[in-house]
């Protein structure tokens, strides 16, 4: 188990617009021996990747992100500076084109690495006790046991669906020095971005309109009022020139980070993590990360790029809505007690029949046995 820590990363001024209210994070010491720059699919958003025996991850992918690192702490060489001959532009197809990834992340070379952002948190997320039943109890049909949650699918809210957030990623100043942010929608939490470097976040900052967001986002920002925006205030009395000036600001500066790490990001940082590495990058670490899953809390999964130090070089995360977690939670329970209805039931102070259509109304009733799904619903209607 691990938490998340913003070491090196100091929240600034936050920005508001309507419901949206982005909170940059700034770097005193950028990371240069890690650079990131993007790798677009156009015309092949839809994408399926290949994870491994029989397994493939199909999703909206409208890019990768190409990692480049040394490993002797020199700097890496920012993509994008060479020249290359003109491409011819791809013909405009009436079909949706499909394209193919060999894994999720994969290696393109001494100190490179491609690797598809965001989708290593959910396929994380979709492939959680993906195989279904590990013993074969009566209760679960011949579908559950042959082919467990497969196929198994969720929905998600594009960042050009999301209300307000193309016009405040277009005026929002990017900071100085600024490596990532914190994106809130009627002050909840929605998505957290990092980079190594503020080059490649300014390269990167469009691309948060192309990422996936939960629908509680998409509800927060579509049926909640404009938020209000902090000001700082510093009191006339006792300011006698520059230098007490100077103070007030920074105790104002002070005040906000403290404010900001203790109430808008607590639900962030202040949860434990199951913390699992997909790929040993040089001198960094990249891994994804699944929260405790429990309902009626704030639960984000996510994707880290570390040093050897523990220093976070990389994050982005999703917001799991409280269906997503509910869902998440109920097959967690019934892995933790071998997939046995009676026990888990007893777990969550059910009974077999509320917990088996707890998971009817969840989507899993096709894991249950017809004739047993029947008897829950009689007992439920007699009850």
């Amino acid at each position: 188990m691990t938490r998340l820590t913003l070491t090196g990363l100091t929240p600034g001024p936050a920005q508001v617009w309507g419901a949206v209210r982005l909170v940059p994070l700034l770097r005193e010491q950028p990371i240069t021996d890690l650079r990131l720059h993007r790798r677009l699919f156009p015309g092949q958003e839809l994408g399926v990747a290949q994870l491994g025996g029989r397994s493939e991850y199909f999703s909206y992918v409208p890019h990768a992100f190409v990692a480049d690192w040394t490993n002797d702490g020199s700097s890496a060489a920012a993509y994008g500076t060479q020249l290359t001959p003109p491409k011819p532009d791809l013909p405009s197809l009436p079909a949706m084109r499909l394209r193919m990834h060999r894994r999720l992340a994969r290696r393109e070379g001494p100190g490179r690495l491609r690797f598809l952002p965001q989708h290593l948190a959910l396929e994380g997320y979709l492939a959680l006790h993906f195989g279904g039943p590990t013993i074969a109890w009566s209760e679960w049909s011949q579908r559950a046991m042959r082919g467990g949650l497969s196929p198994r699918a969720e929905e998600a809210y594009l960042g050009s669906e999301v209300r307000g957030l193309a016009d405040a990623l277009r005026v929002f100043e990017i900071h100085p020095g600024q490596c990532g942010m914190l994106l809130y929608l009627a002050d909840a939490l929605a998505a957290a971005f990092v980079v190594p470097h503020p080059a490649d976040y300014r390269a990167l900052h469009p691309s948060l309109l192309q990422d996936l967001y939960g629908e509680l986002v998409h509800h927060y920002a579509t049926l909640m009022p404009p938020v209000t925006e902090f000001r700082a205030r510093i009191p006339g009395p006792g300011i006698t020139g520059l230098a007490d000036l100077r103070a007030a600001a920074e105790q104002q500066a002070q005040h906000w980070r403290t404010a900001h790490d203790a109430l808008l990001a607590a639900g962030l940082l202040d949860a434990e993590y199951t913390a699992h590495r997909v790929y040993r990058m040089g001198p960094f670490t990249l891994s994804r990360l699944l929260p405790p899953l429990l309902p009626k809390q704030e639960n984000h999964i996510g994707e880290t790029i570390t040093d050897g130090d523990g220093r976070l070089a990389y994050l982005k995360t999703f917001r799991l809505s409280e269906k997503l977690v509910r869902r998440a939670h109920l097959l967690s329970r019934l892995a933790a007690h071998d997939w046995h209805l009676g026990r888990t039931a007893a777990d969550l102070g059910l009974t077999p029949a509320q917990l088996g259509l707890r998971l009817e109304s969840a989507g899993f009733g096709l894991l249950l046995r017809q004739d047993i799904l029947d008897g829950y619903r009689k007992a439920a209607r007699r009850g």
